[in-house]
């Protein structure tokens, strides 16, 4: 086990800038790409992500501090904290399951891969700790590894399931082709999203509004352009979280700066995802001709992190304006007793999903996500019992004076919340998730054209 566990960790050490190059690299050779070609595709694929992870930087160094404000000045006092991601990753990666998740996934992976099941290469390696969260809880209820190890399995079909579903739309709407997004806590909400994307529909007047960055573009001129709506949307959350603290001086350069680097944002987010793009088409190019002269017209998609989907103005825009949302939900729906403040700055995880299957309309994106986010923080009040025991043993370092603590990543994760209720009576639980998955993936085989419409793919674009 401390074998397998130190190969695993040496992958996880080389970070995705570095092994997703190789592993691009070695896919495209082995798909018939000449090799400065792949060399150059691999490349960009690394400075792609390296980029994104900047950019990704200067939100959460905005964004969090921001969040911070906004809770110290409304005096919210709530007895579970959402101490952030970290908890959850400690969980994951503080278990026996974490060495044991990346071989098995990968494995799993390919077998419904040959096997035709799924169409999705999951080379998303890092976040593979999502299905090793599942595990752990599941492992931590019913003392068994290797019955977290099943349900952390079950979990990774699931999401080869969503992103084979959602690839369609997912490219549209991001320009890139070949490529679906198995996340473990992005792509769950596409379900949820299309409930309510459904319902907004039958609205009158509401299902009528154009609101993608286009329409706004055309509607508000300049105004409606990224850079403009960054300024605006990062002023307006700077202004309730700084103004009239201290001296004038004091809190305007404060909101000044905040309103630039989320125009920052809103700006290069997108250019560092073409720069991904330009890495992936090549790739995504060799991979068709190999298959198509091999396969027929078989499909495959390159699995890859959510984080490229925030790229798109409209996912920016709703995550920035879901903050003050989401601390208003907290304050006003009754029983919880969530504070959200670690994961405020990763909204942009839990909407990039979302922004696909609404098509890009920024009107729709905010209504799904705030009515999302209720029960994804009822949730969140759910998992803390059990998620704060699992992070006592994993030894996550609690916030001074918090008893129970949470995250929004995972911990507001309505799936990883049904294994974790399933783990009770493991054998039918985990038996009616699995078979509620394979009737799923059987019915999108028979229609998958009319399923990737319901999931926002468009056939007049």
């Amino acid at each position: 086990m401390d074998t397998v566990q130190s190969f695993v960790q040496f992958f996880l050490d080389l970070g995705a800038s570095v092994f997703l190059p190789i592993v691009i690299f070695i896919m495209a050779v082995a798909f018939g790409a000449k090799s400065g070609k792949a060399i150059r595709s691999a490349l960009m694929v690394g400075v792609g992500f390296i980029g994104i992870g900047i950019v990704l930087g200067i939100l959460f160094d905005n964004l969090g501090p921001a969040a911070k404000a906004m809770v110290d000045r409304l005096g919210i006092e709530l007895s579970i904290i959402d101490v952030g991601w970290p908890a959850s990753a400690a969980i994951a990666f503080g278990s026996d399951i974490a060495a044991l998740v990346i071989p098995f996934g990968i494995l799993i992976n390919l077998i419904l891969l040959f096997a035709r099941v799924t169409k999705t290469i999951n080379i998303d390696i890092w976040n593979f700790w999502h299905f090793a969260f599942v595990g752990a809880m599941v492992q931590a209820i019913t003392g068994s590894i290797w019955l977290g190890l099943i349900s952390a399995m079950i979990f990774a079909s699931v999401m080869l399931f969503f992103a084979d579903w959602t690839a369609p739309a997912v490219q549209q709407l991001l320009g890139i082709p070949g490529i679906s997004l198995p996340h473990g806590f992005s792509t769950v909400f596409i379900l949820p999203a299309i409930i309510v994307n459904k319902l907004i529909d039958v609205i009158p007047g509401l299902n009528k509004v154009k609101a993608d960055p286009d329409s706004i573009k055309k509607r508000f001129g300049v105004f409606g352009e990224p850079v403009l709506q960054g300024v605006v949307i990062g002023g307006i959350i700077a202004l309730l979280a700084y103004a009239g603290e201290g001296a004038f001086t004091s809190w305007i350069t404060k909101v000044l700066q905040v309103s630039i680097s989320l125009a920052a944002v809103m700006v290069l987010m997108p250019r560092m995802v073409a720069l991904l793009m330009e890495g992936l088409i090549p790739l995504s190019e060799a991979a068709r001709e190999f298959l198509q002269k091999r396969a027929g017209n078989r499909e495959i998609y390159i699995g890859l992190d959510s984080a490229i989907a925030i790229g798109h103005p409209t996912s920016i825009a709703t995550s920035l304006v879901m903050v003050p949302i989401t601390l208003l939900l907290a304050i006003i729906l009754p029983g919880n007793k969530v504070l959200p403040f670690g994961d405020l700055a990763t909204i942009p995880f839990m909407v990039a999903m979302m922004v696909p299957i609404v098509r890009g309309n920024v009107v729709r994106a905010i209504i799904t996500s705030t009515i999302v986010m209720v029960p994804t923080l009822y949730i969140m009040n759910g998992i803390a019992g059990v998620q704060s025991q699992v992070a006592h043993a994993s030894n996550f370092d609690f916030p001074e004076g918090a008893t129970m603590i949470t995250s929004m990543v995972d911990g507001g994760n309505w799936l990883a919340y049904l294994f974790t209720l399933a783990a009770n009576k493991f054998w039918i639980g985990n038996i009616i998730i699995l078979a509620v998955l394979i009737v799923a993936w059987a019915l999108y085989k028979r229609n998958s054209s009319a399923w990737e419409r319901v999931a926002g793919f468009s056939e007049n674009n």
